[in-house]
């Protein structure tokens, strides 16, 4: 090991691999690395052992063609996605057995918390007993799923479990699991000190970079190789620096700045990137608009988006419970390691963009995309506010967990929006459907502390639960039976208003076909109005008793209000006796286990993965893939909803129609989410999203749909994908720009994957889902620049021939598709691999990141 330095904090030393140092002792520059290369300069320096210089020299020269190990500090999981990677590690638990290991190798090496936060539905609203009723409804229906968990929370090492109603995963990662700096006793005696750093199976792990630590989101098979002991690798991407300037409008609220944000970040094109910010600006936005903001960088398209440590960062750090050590030892090495904000001035970036804050508006993103940017007082609106029941009323209004309820300041800008209308005697639309489903107990704690929950919920917005609701599809029923039979019966277009981070089609709930988002007062705001055609900037939401237009910001709260508040309610007591145990994240081991999970055969939660099974397994992967079929050719945005839906399934799909079978009723469906345990189910939910639009279906019929070559005949995708494997035909999936945003879904790589396919083709892919295809063995191609099915003319009908993979291809390698038509005519296409890193071309070759990780634990 390299020498390290020494840091005094109070009475306390501890040792740190020193980045400025190392790197000057190698004749480079570390004043102008950014943020983000520091932190995996450490890393390095850490872990890396001999090849730690020559990998310092490439971050210095931000080389792109070096792949680079980065092992990280600990591994965070939600339920959704956490529980079939564990399913995974239990499965491979029992290939080891079988193959004549020792299953109890298999075993996570890190710490690993896994918060239950995705699977309660808002069965019930509007009622003071409303979160309670949801829970017990979530624990009847995730018996089987809370039982396998907590086998996995006894079973395994390094890890443990957080139950539902505790808060959401990257809430209760920045409020309480992350220490900033780490500080980790060593075998000598000494304490070693190094940056936090984390993967985890949510996409909006990046709320974590708010506070200078170095996280994004995974699938779930990336993370049970960091679980597992095993580096992540990477290439560097492009460092932006984002240069926030002014100051925010006296009455902003930090959501109005993250979709102005988004919206330009995807003009720019930021997929991948490593975000930064910087500038005069930053210093104006507390730690929880900052949290806001990095929550969104899957929104903007980017791996992460960081902000430097600072003063407002440890004032956090105390004002959230953390113990003064903590703090101090946090800002003691920022500053010696120069993640101090006042450190970084001299950085380069590989480009700059600019916000300026003072420019920000009220603004809402829809219908269909975060990125839709509309600031409100510019809208043109079509039709008059609604009466009743019209297109555009709006039907589910829900201040959900994700972005927005980390921030105090917009939370009770709402709740003193909904105080103000109350005084005026105002009431919710009697078609709305209102939540409230916080990310942290905190927040209802301090709202109670303010006085402020009662206006709430007056206006329907009773607490329904501390968990991933609404906006990820667990919406429940809408307001009543007739309100849906109406929009059904008059094809009524209808709208969600949340303020969460996405809007995707069929995301929310299937009879929403438009989905806004905004801040929590806006929220508010509409569900007062009972529709989105208006601009609350300039028409009346609502008429009160005596007939008087009611205008926005007649009902929006004063600055200093809200401020006096969030400085009078919020103290480290709340934080400290939110996360008591086991909201704490200790595990709760307390008797043995069996090693190997006793799986039960007719369970329709969780079952036995199958893959290591021969047809998945590496000796697949080395034939050339020849006459493949497309199995669904598809536009531009195609998201991991798309993909692998997490909301509700449908009696009439072939999700349904499985469970039906097996003796379910309809009512205990649950979620397309918590059903993923079982790879019987979840393969017949690919693609099963009522809002795909396959272009192999004729007159742009929506859902999950396609038609079976060459005979021509109108299918699900399920049934044709079936049909292919019994001819022994592989699949490809032909897609427009930006291919599998959104969700960390590894559903969406391994749906495929059981249904044939071996290919994805794209325009571009999302930097997440391009790595879930490479970890399940398919083959990840880009269309070369300018090219795409429109300007190739592709019909679909196509069969296609990959030849020469005898030996996995090389990172980025130019390759050649050959395509043949109906009539026998052929023609080739070049196409470039999209396996980006060694480590990835290693996975395709074992036919997975599964099957190689079975190779390490069985006898040589």
């Amino acid at each position: 090991m390299h020498e390290m330095s020494e840091l005094q904090v109070g009475e306390r030393r501890y040792r740190f691999h020193d980045v400025a140092a190392r790197l000057e002792r190698l004749g480079l520059e570390p004043g102008t690395l950014p943020y983000s290369l520091r932190v995996l300069a450490e890393n390095v320096m850490r872990t890396a052992g001999d090849e730690a210089d020559a990998l310092l020299g490439a971050i210095a020269a931000r080389a792109r063609d070096v792949d680079l190990p980065f092992r990280p500090a600990r591994v965070v999981l939600q339920d959704l996605l956490g529980t079939p990677a564990l399913v995974d590690l239990a499965g491979l638990r029992d290939a080891v057995a079988e193959g004549g290991g020792d299953p109890t190798r298999v075993n996570p090496v890190i710490p690993t918390h896994l918060v239950v936060d995705h699977s309660v539905n808002v069965d019930h609203w509007g009622s003071d007993g409303a979160m309670a009723a949801n829970m017990d409804i979530e624990q009847v229906k995730n018996r089987e799923r809370f039982a396998f968990l907590d086998w996995c929370n006894q079973a395994f090492d390094n890890l443990s479990i957080i139950p539902s109603g505790n808060g959401i995963l990257h809430q209760v990662n920045l409020e309480r699991l992350t220490p900033a700096i780490v500080a980790e006793p060593m075998p000598d005696g000494g304490v070693l000190a190094y940056p936090d750093t984390l993967v985890g199976t949510d996409s909006h792990t990046t709320m974590i970079n708010a506070i200078g630590v170095l996280g994004w989101g995974v699938g779930g098979i990336e993370a049970e190789a960091a679980m597992l002991g095993k580096s992540l690798t990477l290439r560097l991407p492009d460092i932006v620096g984002i240069r926030l300037e002014g100051e925010p409008p006296a009455d902003y609220i930090a959501t109005d700045i993250a979709l102005a944000l988004t919206e330009t970040l995807r003009r720019e094109g930021v997929i991948g990137a490593l975000l930064e910010f910087f500038g005069p600006g930053v210093a104006q936005l507390s730690l929880a608009d900052r949290a806001t903001l990095s929550n969104m960088a899957p929104e903007f398209g980017s791996t992460a988006a960081l902000f430097p440590l600072d003063r407002r960062s440890i004032d956090y750090l105390r004002m959230t419970g953390r113990d003064p050590e903590c703090c101090a030892l946090a800002e003691h090495y920022a500053r010696r390691q120069g993640l101090w904000a006042d450190s970084l001035e001299r950085v380069r970036y590989d480009r700059v963009v600019t916000l300026d804050l003072g420019s920000v508006r009220r603004a809402i993103a829809g219908p269909l995309q975060p990125h839709q940017h509309i600031p409100l007082g510019r809208r043109d609106i079509a039709a008059p506010p609604a009466s009743g029941l019209q297109d555009g009323a709006v039907v589910i209004a829900a201040i959900t967990s994700c972005t927005n309820t980390s921030n105090p300041r917009a939370v009770i800008s709402a709740a003193l929006l909904a105080r103000n209308a109350r005084a005026r005697g105002l009431s919710s639309a009697p078609w709305v459907k209102t939540s409230f489903a916080p990310g942290s107990r905190v927040v209802t704690d301090y709202l109670k502390a303010a006085g402020l929950n009662t206006a709430l919920d007056e206006l329907g917005f009773n607490l329904v639960g501390y968990g991933c609701m609404t906006c990820n599809g667990m919406s429940g029923p809408l307001a009543s039976r007739e309100v849906e039979e109406e929009i059904r019966r008059r094809q009524l277009q209808v709208a969600a208003v949340t303020s969460g981070n996405r809007n995707f089609a069929g995301r929310v709930h299937p009879l929403a076909r438009e989905v806004f988002i905004m801040s929590p007062p806006l929220i508010v705001a509409y569900t007062l109005a009972g529709t989105t055609q208006l601009d609350p900037e300039r028409d009346p939401l609502c008429r009160d008793a005596d007939g008087r237009p009611v205008y926005l910001r007649e009902l929006w709260p004063a600055d200093d209000e809200v401020a006096a508040i969030e400085a009078r309610c919020l103290n480290a007591e709340l934080f400290i006796q939110a996360y008591q145990p086991p909201a704490a994240g200790q595990s709760t081991r307390a008797a043995a286990v069996p090693a190997r999970y006793p799986w039960a055969a007719d369970s329709t939660y969780i079952r036995r993965p199958p893959y290591w099974s021969s047809e998945l397994g590496a000796g697949s992967q080395q034939r050339d893939l020849r006459d493949m079929r497309v199995l669904a050719m598809l536009g531009d945005h195609i998201t991991t909803d798309h993909i692998s839906p997490s909301g509700a399934i449908l009696p009439g799909c072939d999700a349904g129609r499985y469970l039906l079978e097996r003796g379910i009723g309809e009512a205990e469906f649950n979620s397309y989410g918590t059903r993923r345990g079982n790879h019987e189910a979840a393969q017949r939910a690919t693609f099963a999203n009522p809002r795909l639009l396959n272009e192999l279906c004729p007159d742009g019929r929506e859902g999950p749909y396609t038609r079976l070559l060459p005979d021509n005949t109108l299918t699900t995708i399920f049934t044709a994908a079936r049909a292919y494997l019994a001819r022994r035909q592989p699949l490809l999936v032909i897609a427009g720009r930006e291919y599998g945003s959104g969700s960390s879904r590894d559903w969406a790589a391994k749906g495929p994957r059981l249904l044939g396919v071996r290919v994805v083709l794209a325009e571009s892919f999302e930097r997440i889902h391009r790595a879930n295809l490479a970890g399940m063995g398919i083959l990840p191609l880009q269309f070369e620049e300018g090219q795409s099915r429109h300007s190739l003319a592709l019909t679909g009908e196509e069969t296609f021939t990959l030849a020469g993979l005898d030996a996995a291809p090389r990172p980025g390698q130019r390759l050649t598709l050959t395509l043949a038509d109906a009539g026998g005519n052929h023609r080739a296409i070049a196409v470039r691999c999209r396996l980006d890193t060694e480590e990835e071309i290693r996975y395709f070759r074992h036919g997975g990141l599964l099957p190689a990780l079975l190779a390490g634990y069985l006898p040589a």
